[in-house]
């Protein structure tokens, strides 16, 4: 039931007990009034028998009051009068006319008023008639003139006779009936009256309450087009409108937040299905893959990235059967890394032409997804290990092309699931391949002896040979690269004073205290005999100010034990910013320079970020 219905039932059943009560109290209230105002009548026709038959004893025309009491008996509102001689009357006088004589109906209530001179009223019901009977006693006194005593032989106080009334009530019952039945028609019209106002009043609130229901109801499924109809200036209308202001904002937010979120996934989402649900399922995914990618960042082999990506497939997607190949630095060869969770098996959903010729994956060769559950057939070199099984293949790009392939092998029953999970899975692949590609760079670098021997930290050979590769991908991603040059102060009095065994030992500790302040994912040089070089990977400036003033603090804590005690020097680091503060990442190096010649011309031990009134170009380079 409805509020509407509720308010009306209650409203109803309220009125309805209000007026059954209502009529028992005015039924009650009529009773009460008519036996008061029989009794009024009653006690007034007594008295004024009392009256008349004093004056007639006084005057002597007591013998014409049959007469009398025949006219009194035909009085409008009164049925009989009767007057019942007293045992000492009767006694004095005789039993006298038959209207003073004791009748069958009226014997009871006069012998008891007789004997106990108390008057009595009751309603008693007479040959179909309702009657109220009234006996009033007529009790000797001496007060007065003409007194009681001077005409009866009796002493002060006995009971002469009583006085009978009898009143129809039938008249008055049917008074009484009319007039409650016109009070409960007048309550009863004043109650509908007051329903019809209710229910116009109730209209405007239940509409609305009817409204907010549907549209918040629409709103928990992901839609937030409802609105309601403003249909007054009161609270209610303020209501709808700030759930209109409401949804307004909620169907712009989310809408914005799930382009945003598509964008970033790379997946444009339809506006079927629930899509606060989606957005927050997305949004949810984000996080995930955000900790998918500190994840691997901090992972020491390309192995162990690989195989968390067979654990994204396995236990987060339930993909049980899949494949991961890399591909050769050659780009000739395509190695199978994980084949169903097995490490270094052979081929066994491609032609194995794959691993000898890797222009003959397809995915490898565009660099697109190959999604043959849109598309059968797509891909020549798939070979199905059952009948109805289909494929995705999603390239890693890394350097511009695809550097891996994560195949999902998928049954005929899985597929429309697996359409909807693809693009999720693309998202870790596409975080995954910048890390793939800084460890791949890092593994070819330890093949080709491109560190220093001494500190263990990349050479210049390698910021010359593989800059190029780490820059387009940082352009590819549209993010940026940290430079810090950072130079010893007065390393050179460390050599002359201490010997340059105490210097290389100076050298190695700050190259562990670069190592120990930033990411796998970072680049660490030797740049020159104590100056060294920071490349930070997708990092702004900002953040590159935080690391080189760890680092500052860092080394100037830090003692190095020599013959005689500790030695403690300080370092000067200049930041530059690549594409923020040139386009090319050799002048972003010169950039960086010029910074730490900034520092060093401040007072040493300090950072200095670039700053383009810096650049000279006839005073330094």
């Amino acid at each position: 039931m409805n509020l509407k219905d509720k308010t009306v039932t209650f409203y109803v059943s309220a009125l309805a007990v209000l007026v059954v009560v209502l009529t028992a109290f005015s039924a009650l209230s009529f009773r009460y009034f008519s036996s008061y105002a029989a009794e009024l009548h009653a006690r007034s026709v007594a008295e004024t028998v009392k009256v008349a038959l004093t004056e007639s004893m006084i005057h002597g025309t007591i013998d014409k009051r049959r007469q009398f009491l025949a006219r009194v008996s035909h009085v409008p509102g009164v049925r009989q009068v009767r007057v019942i001689r007293g045992p000492a009357v009767i006694k004095q006088f005789g039993p006298g006319i038959a209207l003073e004589q004791v009748d069958g109906q009226s014997a009871e209530d006069a012998g008891v008023v007789l004997a106990t001179g108390k008057e009595t009223f009751e309603i008693t019901q007479i040959a179909d008639e309702l009657i109220f009977r009234a006996v009033i006693p007529y009790v000797a006194n001496d007060h007065g003139l003409p007194n009681c005593l001077q005409c009866h032989a009796v002493s002060t106080g006995a009971v002469l006779g009583a006085v009978v009334i009898d009143i129809p009530l039938a008249e008055k019952r049917r008074n009484g009936l009319i007039a409650v039945g016109l009070i409960s028609f007048a309550v009863l019209l004043a109650a509908l009256a007051g329903l019809g106002v209710l229910r116009r009043m109730m209209n405007p609130l239940s509409d609305t309450a009817h409204a907010v229901q549907e549209v918040t109801a629409q709103a928990v499924g992901g839609d937030f087009s409802g609105r309601i109809q403003q249909r007054s200036a009161d609270e209610l209308g303020a209501i709808a409108q700030n759930i209109n202001h409401l949804m307004e904002f909620l169907d712009r937010e989310v809408t914005t937040i799930r382009t945003r979120v598509g964008q970033l996934m790379g997946h444009h989402l339809n506006d079927g299905g629930n899509q606060l649900a989606l957005t927050a399922e997305m949004v949810e995914s984000l996080v995930t893959v955000s900790q998918f990618k500190q994840a691997i960042e901090e992972d020491q082999t390309k192995l162990d990235i690989y195989l968390r990506i067979a654990e994204v497939l396995g236990q987060k997607y339930d993909f049980k059967r899949f494949s991961i190949y890399e591909v050769a630095a050659s780009k000739n060869r395509m190695t199978p890394i994980l084949i169903d969770d097995e490490v270094g098996a052979a081929c066994r959903y491609c032609d194995p032409q794959i691993t000898v010729d890797s222009s003959f994956c397809r995915a490898r060769r565009t660099g697109h997804e190959v999604n043959a559950i849109e598309f059968p057939g797509l891909c020549t070199m798939f070979r199905p290990a059952e009948a109805g099984d289909s494929h995705i293949c999603l390239p890693i790009t890394q350097t511009g092309s695809a550097g891996c392939v994560v195949q999902m092998v998928i049954s005929a029953d899985h597929a429309p699931l697996a359409r909807l999970l693809a693009p999720f899975i693309a998202v870790y692949l596409r975080e995954a391949g910048p890390v793939l590609e800084a460890k791949r760079l890092m593994e070819h670098l330890r093949e080709n002896s491109l560190r220093d021997a001494m500190t263990g930290l990349y050479n210049r050979r390698f910021l010359e040979e593989y800059i190029g590769t780490l820059v387009s991908g940082t352009q590819r991603r549209k993010s940026s690269i940290a430079v810090l040059m950072l130079d010893l102060d007065f390393f050179k009095q460390v050599n002359d004073t201490h010997g340059h065994e105490v210097g290389d030992k100076v050298l190695k500790t700050l190259a562990d205290v670069l190592l120990r302040n930033v990411r796998s994912s970072d680049i660490a040089v030797r740049y020159g005999g104590e100056e060294f070089l920071l490349a930070l990977m997708d990092t702004g400036a900002e953040g590159a100010m935080k690391v080189a003033e760890k680092i500052r603090a860092e080394v100037a804590a830090t003692k190095v034990p020599v013959a005689g005690g500790m030695l403690q020097k300080t370092i000067s680091i200049g930041v530059a910013e690549f594409p923020g503060d040139s386009d090319t990442f050799w002048q972003i190096v010169k950039f960086a320079d010029v910074a730490l010649y900034a520092a060093k011309a401040g007072g040493r031990n300090r950072v200095v970020r670039f700053t383009p009134e810096m650049w000279d170009v006839n005073a330094h380079y």
